[in-house]
C-alpha cells in the first residue's frame, strides 16, 4: 500500500514474544501488538506453540482488522510470538507478512524480525545455489531458512551459528514447540526489552510500553549480541556475540519512531523530544535566521506537526518564550486504510490527514515544529494549509539535521534521489517548501538532547555507516525487505 499522506521515515515493524503458562497467550500477544501498532500498520501475525505443535494466523491489515475473537480462540498454547509490519510500495504484503513458519528436521520453527541485513542478497544467492527455495522477498525468510539448516545440537546453538553470518540490524523473536528466543544484533540497532509477567512467565517486545500494557515488571533491555530464552525451565541469558563498541542504536527511535513512553537504554523518549525542542530553540534564537530580532519578537505562536513533534514544540516554547498552541488536528486513520482514495482526494494530499485550527494561526507569525523532512512531500502542503488559514509568516524548525543519506538497516527512507536534502542546500529546500525560513537542529544539538555523544547510528545525517555497505548490492540484489 502507498501512504499518500506521509513524508516521515517508517520503522519496519514491531515484535513481541511471550511465555505465559496457564494464560491465553494469543490474546496477550494481540494486546501487546496493539501497543506496537504505530510501528507497522499494514500486516500482522501471531504464532503460538503448546509444547508440541505450532499454529499461526497472519494477514494484511491493522492488528484489530486481522484478528477476531474466533481466530484468537483457535491459537492455543503457552508460547507465542507476534509481528506488526510496515511495507513500501510494490511489495506483496501477504507473502511478506510475518511471522515466517516452517517445518524443519528439528521441529517446527517460526520467526519475526525487526531490521534489515546488509548481506541478505549474498546469503540468499548462496542458498539459492544450494537448491533452497523462497516464497517471499524478505530477508526474514532468509534468516528462517538459515536457522533450519545450520548445524548445532540445540536451537540456541543454531541461533549462535547463524548470528556469526548475519550482518546488519536484527531484533528477533523465534518460536519453537517449547520455547521463545529473543535475539538482538551485536550493534544494537533496534530496541528490544524483556520483562516478568505478574502471573508468572516472561514477555519480550520492541518497546517497553507494550510490556507495561501486559503488566510486566523488572523490565530491562535485551543487550546487544544476547540471546534471551523464555521457557518453562527459566529465563536464561546467553551472550552469543560480543557487543560491538561503540554500539549503533538508531537515533530515529528518539526523533520519530518510538512511543513517548518508551524507555531505551535508560533514556525516556518523551524527555529526549522535549530536549530536542529546547536545543532547537537555543540554536534558532542565536542563529542567523533570527535577523537579530529580540527574543520576544521572533514569532507569535509555536505549533507542532502532531504527534511526534508535540513534546519538541513544548520544549521550544519553554526556552524561546513564544506561546505554544495546537495548529493542526490530525486524522490518525488516513493512510491506514486499504481503500484507495479517488484522484481528487489524492490531490488533497495532507489536507485529508490534517486540518488547521484557523483561529490559532490567523494573522500570526507561526513557528512550525516538525521531527524531520525526508522526501519533502508534506512540508510544502502543510505550509500552504497554514497560509490558507491566514498565517502571516511560517517558519519551519526541524528537530534533527538534514537527512542526506538513505538507511540500509531497515528504515524506509528511500534512495539518495528520494531525499530532498541530497545535493540541495537548506536555502533551496526552504524555497521549494515555501517557508519564510527553515532551520534544522545541528548534529551536536541533537546529541546533547539525547545526552550521550557516542553509541548511535547517525548515518542518515553523516553518511558514515557503522557497517560497510555495498550500496548497489543492498538495493538491487533482490527486492529490499520492507518489514
Amino acid at each position: 500500500m502507498t501512504d499518500y499522506f506521509s513524508d516521515s521515515p517508517h520503522e519496519e515493524c514491531g515484535i513481541i514474544g511471550i511465555f505465559a503458562p496457564n494464560e491465553d497467550v494469543a490474546r496477550m500477544t494481540f494486546f501487546g501488538l496493539f501497543a506496537l501498532q504505530h510501528r507497522g500498520q499494514e500486516a500482522a501475525g501471531i504464532a503460538v506453540a503448546d509444547g508440541q505443535v505450532l499454529s499461526m494466523y497472519k494477514n494484511v491489515g491493522l492488528v484489530s482488522q486481522v484478528f477476531r475473537q474466533n481466530m484468537l480462540d483457535e491459537l492455543k498454547g503457552h508460547y507465542a510470538i507476534g509481528h506488526s509490519r510496515y511495507s513500501t510500495t510494490g511489495s506483496s504484503l501477504i507473502r511478506n507478512a510475518q511471522p515466517f513458519m516452517i517445518e524443519t528436521m528439528n521441529g517446527p520453527l517460526a520467526l519475526a524480525h525487526n531490521g534489515n541485513l546488509v548481506n541478505s542478497a549474498e546469503l540468499r544467492d548462496t542458498m539459492l545455489h544450494q537448491g533452497v527455495g523462497f516464497s517471499s522477498s524478505s530477508d526474514s525468510e532468509v534468516m528462517t531458512m538459515m536457522l533450519a539448516r545450520d548445524a548445532g545440537a540445540t536451537w540456541e546453538d543454531r541461533i549462535k551459528e547463524a548470528m556469526r553470518k548475519w550482518r546488519g540490524a536484527y531484533s528477533l523473536v523465534i518460536l519453537t514447540r517449547d520455547c521463545v528466543y529473543a535475539v538482538r544484533d551485536p550493534w544494537g540497532f533496534r530496541p528490544l526489552s524483556v520483562g516478568m509477567l505478574p502471573s508468572g512467565g516472561y514477555a519480550v517486545a520492541s518497546e517497553t510500553g507494550a510490556l507495561r500494557t501486559l503488566g510486566c515488571e523488572a523490565i530491562r533491555d535485551v543487550k546487544a549480541g544476547e540471546i534471551v530464552t523464555l521457557s518453562a525451565q527459566a529465563l536464561t541469558v546467553t551472550q552469543a556475540l560480543p557487543p560491538i563498541k561503540p554500539s549503533a542504536k538508531c537515533i530515529f527511535e528518539y526523533i520519530y519512531f518510538a512511543r513517548p513512553d518508551q524507555v531505551w537504554e535508560g533514556v525516556n523518549v518523551h524527555q529526549v523530544r522535549q530536549r530536542l525542542g529546547e536545543e532547537l530553540a537555543r540554536e534558532f534564537v542565536n542563529g542567523t535566521l533570527t535577523d537579530k530580532r529580540t527574543n520576544g519578537d521572533l514569532a507569535d505562536v509555536v505549533i507542532p506537526v502532531p504527534d511526534s513533534s508535540t513534546p519538541a514544540a513544548i520544549g521550544f516554547s519553554r526556552v524561546s518564550g513564544i506561546p505554544y498552541n495546537d495548529g493542526f488536528i490530525k486524522n490518525r486513520y488516513v493512510g491506514r486504510t486499504f481503500i484507495e482514495p479517488t484522484d481528487s482526494l489524492r490531490k488533497r494530499g495532507v489536507g485529508m490527514k490534517f486540518n488547521v485550527i484557523d483561529e490559532n494561526v490567523r494573522g500570526k507569525r507561526v513557528i512550525m515544529v516538525d521531527d524531520s523532512i525526508v522526501r519533502g512531500n508534506t512540508t510544502g502542503p502543510l505550509i500552504k494549509l497554514l497560509r490558507n488559514a491566514g498565517a502571516r509568516e511560517v517558519h519551519v524548525v526541524i528537530t534533527c539535521p538534514p537527512i542526506k543519506y538513505p538507511c540500509f538497516m531497515g528504515v524506509d527512507m528511500g534512495t539518495f534521489d528520494d531525499l530532498i536534502a541530497y545535493k540541495r542546500t537548506i536555502e533551496e529546500i526552504c524555497e521549494l517548501s515555501g517557508a519564510d525560513s527553515l532551520y534544522y537542529l545541528s548534529l551536536d544539538g541533537m546529541m546533547r538532547a539525547v545526552g550521550r555523544r557516542d553509541g548511535y547510528c547517525r548515518a542518515c545525517f553523516t553518511g558514515s555507516y557503522p557497517i560497510e555497505v555495498d550500496v548497489k548490492n543492498v538495493k538491487t540484489g533482490f527486492e529490499r525487505n520492507t518489514k
